[in-house]
């Protein structure tokens, strides 16, 4: 290809380990520099109000709003890395105009939606101050037009390109939170930090003469094939989103200010546990979205499976021994947070080990199989809604909950790879 990025490592399916290697190594980095916000943003929004738990909880708000969107970036950059790295360049350049289109599409139909509805949906879940809801409307609407860029980049394969603007959007996070919430220790504050961290995204405008070019022809991507895959990638991101994040919606809506605080704080350290090892899952549905299923590449896949799960397991381990200096890092050391560190670690194992079956699965086409993720993963957060109406109750559920629907789904992936170890079939 004419333009190929200058961050490929030679031929377009080379160094699969060394580019998720690197990816995570740039995407970990930039994790630190935003717990640095994390770590100034807590002491800041401290007391009784409970600014810091409400902070954390309206982030979770705004990921909910832009579901739409990465299931429209998961199924685009399943399609663009397929023709990518097959050499079929005339199609690619047609596809690629018919992918903006659609994503296009779906950004302005999610910022409708998010407009007409943020307000509503705020209210069900206790967002307390109108103020706050428009802030967080601000930030929704930054994130949709930012992911219609960063998508088309992402099924290019553009890792250390994207690993890059993830890295300068953490520092703009800590340039304008660190000072703002000093100046005004309100949740909006925290939040519109989010919002401006999005800016990093107009680097993009330096490498515009790097993506493929405009083509007359314009391929449609509404296949059989793209619109099953739609699917499944709604499935999916349903899944993802629930059993990450569903949680906190499901706390801000039961628990006063002080225990959201504590939760919250407890929370945020046991997300980081998939999110550290989360590029390697990035980097490995691209491999496996395009086709390369077989010998070598299969063998990475699993290697890529097993650094991912061991980091996982690691970091657990690591996070439940440290869990006090670690939140005293976020000035939270209590011993309410204390206490939830040990099931929050449980379940975000799960919930990580959960993942990276689905995104193989995703990958792979496997339709059944990520239609069970994302129906187990609504169930999760049902199941949470309805019988997690204090800390006690949700903690007690979350890990076993979370366990059940990892054994099931795995025990579904085992059976689905028994018969196709070449990972060549669809599931229908």
């Amino acid at each position: 290809m004419k333009n190929d990025p200058p961050d490929s490592n030679g031929p377009r399916t080379s160094g699969l380990l060394q580019g998720g290697i690197i990816f995570t190594g740039m995407s970990f980095l930039a994790l630190l520099v935003h717990w640095v916000f994390q770590f100034i943003a807590s002491p800041q929004l401290g007391g009784a109000e409970g600014e810091y738990g409400l902070f954390l909880a309206t982030i979770a708000f705004i990921g909910f709003f832009c579901l739409p969107q990465f299931i429209a970036i998961q199924a685009v950059t399943h399609y663009i890395a397929r023709f990518h790295f097959s050499g079929d360049d005339a199609r690619l350049h047609g596809l690629l105009s018919g992918c903006r289109k659609f994503l296009l599409l779906i950004t302005v139909v999610g910022s409708v939606f998010a407009i007409a509805f943020v307000k509503p949906l705020g209210d069900f879940f206790n967002i307390p101050r109108t103020s706050l809801t428009l802030v967080a409307l601000v930030c929704i609407l930054g994130n949709l037009w930012s992911s219609y860029a960063t998508a088309l980049c992402q099924g290019l394969g553009w890792f250390k390109r994207l690993a890059l603007i993830g890295l300068l959007a953490a520092v703009l996070r800590v340039l304008f939170g660190w000072p703002a919430t000093k100046i005004w220790p309100v949740a909006e504050l925290a939040v519109l930090a989010s919002a401006v961290m999005l800016l990093s995204n107009l680097i993009l405008f330096l490498w515009r003469k790097d993506l493929p070019r405009r083509t007359d022809t314009i391929i449609s991507p509404w296949t059989r094939e793209f619109v099953n895959f739609l699917a499944v990638s709604a499935a999916c991101a349903i899944g993802v989103n629930f059993f990450t994040q569903g949680d906190l919606l499901v706390a801000k809506k039961y628990f006063s200010g002080s225990q959201m605080d504590a939760y919250g704080s407890a929370g945020l350290l046991a997300r980081a546990l998939p999110t550290a090892v989360g590029p390697l899952l990035t980097v490995l549905f691209t491999h496996r979205s395009r086709r390369h299923h077989h010998g070598t590449a299969l063998q990475e896949q699993f290697k890529l499976i097993g650094f991912y799960a061991g980091g996982l397991i690691l970091g657990a381990i690591c996070l439940y021994a440290l869990r006090g200096f670690c939140l005293q890092l976020l000035h939270r050391n209590t011993p309410a947070a204390a206490a939830m560190i040990g099931p929050l670690c449980e379940t975000m194992v799960f919930v990580g080990l959960l993942q990276a079956l689905a995104y193989w699965a995703l990958a792979s086409h496997w339709i059944k199989t990520s239609l069970l993720y994302g129906f187990l993963g609504l169930a999760y957060w049902l199941a949470l809604l309805f019988f997690g109406k204090s800390p006690a109750d949700l903690l007690g559920l979350m890990p076993l909950a979370a366990g059940i629907s990892f054994l099931v789904v795995f025990l579904v992936w085992v059976f689905a790879m028994r018969p196709h170890k070449t990972g060549v079939a669809e599931q229908s």
